[in-house]
């Protein structure tokens, strides 16, 4: 547990208690630790001689993690078990903050799970949740029952249909549901063009939006600026970025 005398750039050692396959490619990792944090920061995740690396929250009490398996350290992670250890630094960023009654999530590919953990929030708040969760086919999507569990109302799409619906890009989705539903903010973690495609919605529609994005990172402290986007760092001015409305 995090407490006065935590400092989040120094590593602490945690321990897997729960792995969960969660679609082919994405496992969820539960860990015997938890943190103050806000949906949408992330932590460095670090295995001794393999590397170091950014992952966003999924829960910060306690700490999970949803990851998917893209290249070698995550292959690493998706060796590990129950009782493995490995080691934190964090939350790093910034976070999502909480606007208006009812909210609409667009979760694109792997990036379901720091959206859950908003959406965790904002149902203890009493809002409103509409979610779009899209992949590239039914298979994989992402964290669907979850966001169900915590209430909200839930729509998926895919780009090959396989979902049982016409196949479709998340933005095309997003744009209908802006027509529809009528949301108070926009939140949403996804593909890079994903994310670009949402913004240029935002400012057609003047819907406070805010967007968490994904970079290269190093350091996760605003140091190395492997990180850059635009004039920013994705590390300590993002990951989420926020769109005026």
């Amino acid at each position: 547990m995090r407490d006065g005398t935590w400092n989040p750039e120094l590593p602490i050692p945690m321990t897997i208690r729960e792995v969960r396959q969660e679609t082919p490619a994405v496992k969820r990792f539960v860990l015997d630790g938890s943190l103050n944090a806000y949906p949408g920061q992330f932590v460095m995740v670090w295995l001794p001689g393999i590397d170091e690396k950014p992952f966003s929250l999924m829960n910060a009490n306690p700490v999970t993690l949803a990851i998917a398996e893209v290249g070698r350290f995550t292959r690493a992670m998706h060796l590990l078990d129950v009782g493995s250890r490995l080691w934190l630094r964090g939350p790093f960023g910034q976070g999502f903050s909480l606007e208006g009654r009812h909210l609409l999530l667009a979760a694109g590919g792997y990036g379901a799970a720091p959206l859950v953990f908003l959406a965790r929030r904002a149902r203890e708040d009493g809002r409103r949740i509409t979610v779009l969760v899209a992949a590239r086919s039914r298979e994989h999507l992402l964290l669907v029952e979850e966001f169900r569990r915590l209430g909200c109302e839930v729509l998926t799409c895919t780009d090959d249909g396989s979902d049982g619906q016409p196949p479709r890009l998340a933005p095309l989705a997003v744009e209908e549901l802006l027509q529809r539903a009528a949301p108070d903010a926009l939140y949403a973690c996804g593909p890079a063009g994903m994310l670009d495609a949402l913004e240029a919605l935002a400012r057609k529609y003047h819907l406070s939006t805010q967007l968490s994005r994904e970079a290269y990172m190093r350091c996760g402290i605003g140091v190395c600026g492997s990180c850059t986007c635009g004039d920013q760092l994705v590390c300590r001015d993002g990951p989420v970025f926020r769109i005026p409305g």
